[in-house]
This record gives structure tokens, sequence and C-alpha cells, in this order.
């Protein structure tokens, strides 16, 4: 067994107990997949369990004190563009801006008293590496963040700032997970992948549940929601909680052109891997495969998948600035972006969640330069003030 794989494997829980029922009042869930369904990955060798709802339930209550409950927005002028009632979860209001840091957290604290000590490592470029990083300040846990030699300098000193330490790598030449995993392994660390651990799915999933208590609260059936993907850890979760509380909410992944892994691995009955890696302004959905565990969950919950054009997120952007006075990034912006294509009428509400704000200045720039208002919203009716309460 390699080094690397040790590393992986070192720190993780191979199994988890029977798992009783949930429970939550205000909820009536309902179960989803069969507990204990054994995935194996890592070159055979690491093996976990993909979670279920319960595992949801369960970090909802272990992550309650600590994170915000992101609220739930409406416009009149986003309905009408989308031609139905949407709900949009504004989770780049989260802390450190991101929805990551619900996964990032929930794995922390799941690490026993020895495992924290001995610190954490992730990788990533952007919002889990922060969230990583945030989470293990409040903890008081070591954490080493892998990050590509040319990430912008204010990305490496954000996670700096938090008291974390930086290991650069060339990411045209080097394996970023293999240097994770080899710098858990000599360190005795504990890895915090970005999509495709259970607990990271978990804590993840908790967005979901808050969604659907928002809709339940409206009084509202939830129809079908739009989630943003990459490697598929965000929407297995939601997918989860979503289909516990509402089981007829079809869920559909939303990917930036050029990056429908997810929508071709549907297509295929199998996880498909990109051949090539475009341009794309959705930088932090640039998943080349969905995650292993990820894709084991969302082939039986998901409803299906489609992809945004840059342009798209741009108005999406836009319009989110504009209309529901919120700064949101382009991976963020996908799912909202496939809301403004219009063409929902069919369903009765429709739940869309904005993942995240840390934006560069310049693309805020140019999405509010470029791209023109969608309007006055339609003429103001009781109804539509009721919508925007």
């Amino acid at each position: 067994m390699s080094a690397a794989t040790l590393a992986l494997v070192g720190n993780d829980r191979f199994a988890r107990g029977a798992k009783n029922s949930p429970c939550v009042s205000g909820y009536a869930l309902r179960p989803v997949l069969a507990p204990a369904v054994r995935c194996w990955y890592w070159s055979g060798v690491m093996s976990s369990i993909v979670p279920d709802v319960g595992d949801v339930m369960e970090a909802r209550l272990r992550l309650k004190d600590w994170l915000v409950a992101t609220p739930t927005l409406e416009s009149a002028v986003l309905n009408e563009r989308a031609g139905t009632r949407v709900l949009v979860k504004a989770e780049c209001l989260q802390h450190g801006g991101s929805f990551k840091i619900r996964g990032a957290l929930n794995r922390l604290l799941l690490l026993g008293h020895g495992e924290r000590s001995a610190g954490v490592v992730a990788y990533s470029s952007g919002n889990h590496g922060h969230a990583v990083a945030l989470a293990a300040q409040w903890l008081a846990v070591p954490a080493t963040i892998v990050m590509p030699r040319d990430a912008p300098e204010t990305k490496q000193s954000s996670v700096r700032r938090l008291g974390a330490e930086v290991v650069l790598f060339d990411r045209y030449s080097d394996d970023r997970e293999q240097i994770a995993a080899s710098v858990a392994h000599e360190r005795g660390a504990a890895l915090v992948p970005p999509f495709d651990h259970p607990d990271v799915i978990g804590g993840q999933g908790t967005l979901g549940l808050e969604l659907a208590a928002a809709a339940q609260a409206r009084n509202l059936d939830l129809s079908a929601a739009l989630i943003p993907c990459g490697g598929g850890g965000l929407i297995a979760g939601c997918s989860l909680a979503l289909k516990a509380v509402f089981p007829k909410c079809e869920i559909h992944a939303v990917e930036p052109e050029g990056y429908d892994d997810t929508a071709r691995s549907f297509a295929a009955g199998s996880r498909q891997k990109l051949d090539s890696l475009p341009p794309t302004l959705c930088d932090g959905l640039m998943s080349a495969m969905p995650g292993a565990i990820s894709f084991a969950i969302n082939k039986g919950t998901l409803a299906g998948a489609c992809d945004v054009r840059d342009d798209e997120v741009l108005d999406a952007i836009a319009l989110a600035a504009r209309h529901l006075k919120l700064v949101v990034e382009p991976s963020g912006a996908v799912a909202l972006a496939a809301a403004l294509r219009g063409g929902h009428a069919r369903h009765s509400c429709i739940g869309v969640v904005v993942s995240g704000g840390n934006v560069d200045a310049a693309v805020l720039v140019r999405a509010l330069s470029t791209r023109p208002d969608a309007g006055p919203a339609a003429p103001r009716t009781a109804a539509s003030f009721a919508a925007e309460r």
C-alpha cells in the first residue's frame, strides 16, 4: 500500500454503526438510499460508506451553533423570467462566502482528539481551502492547504491569515491529490477532500434541509431544484435532504459548459472523465470526473443535468446584484443562470442554490457593465408583494 493510500485511509472511519431512523421535529422523512452501501475507490483500496439522510440530519444538529442559516430570497423579476416561483438559497452569505464550510467543519468536528492534534490537509485553490483553514482556526487544529503556485496571492494570503500552512505545487505537472495525501501521511494528518467524503457530503446536505424548511414555512411544494455541480458533493448531500422532505422533487445538476462530466456519466451509467479542461469563468466547478461517493448517490436521486454558458452566468451575476442584492461568484451563479432560461412553468415552485460569493471585482464589474437589466418587474399586485416578503 502506497504512502498516498495510507494517508487517505489512516485517519478515516471504515465502518459506522447501525443508524436509527432520523426523526426531527418539522420534517417528514422517507428513506432515499439504503444505508451501508459500500463504495470502493482510490485504486480500489480506500473504502467508505455512502452517507444517507440520517448523516445529514446528524450534521445539522452538529453544525447548527456554528454556521449561518442563510436566507432564502425571492424576486418578482426572477419569478417572471423563470416562469414560476423561485426560492433562492443565498449561501454566498455563509461564513467564508460559500457552502464549503458546512462540509469542512462537519469533517473536522467528527475527528477524534488525537486526529485533530495531528492536523488536517486539504487541496484547493479556492473556497474549499479557505473553508478548511477557517474550520481549523475555530477548532485550533493545525491545517495545511495544498495550493497551485499560480493561485492569486490574495487567496494564498487569506489562507495564511487564518493560520494555515500553504504548500505550493505546479498545476500543470504535479498531482495535487498525491501531494496532499503524501503530506497527510508524513504528518499523520487527516485528509479533508473537497467533495468525495461521507462527512463532507453530510455537511453539505444541511443546506438542502434549510431550503426544504424554507419552502415548508411558505406552505410550498418544492417540485424542482437547480444546484451547482462540480465533483457532486453539494448536490449529493442536498438531494438526500430534499428527497427526504419532498420525494417528488426533480433535482437537476447544473454544470459549466465544457464540464458536463456528470451529464455524460448519467448517459453512460458510470463515471466518465473529461478529455480536456477548457477555459471557463466557473473555476470552482472545473471537475474532470464526478466523485465516486457523490455519483453513487446522484445516479439514484437526480432527475438530470444541464450546462450553462459563461454569458448566461454573467447574466445571473448581474441579476443577483441588481434584484437580490447579492454578490455572487461565477461558480455560485450557474443554477441561477439555468433558472433564468425560463420554461419552468410546469413546476409550482423551484429551489435555486447560489453556492458562493467570492467573485473577483473585475468579473462583477464586467457582469454589471455588459449585461443589460431584465427591465421592470410585472405590475405590482398583492400576490407579488406577498412573494417578496
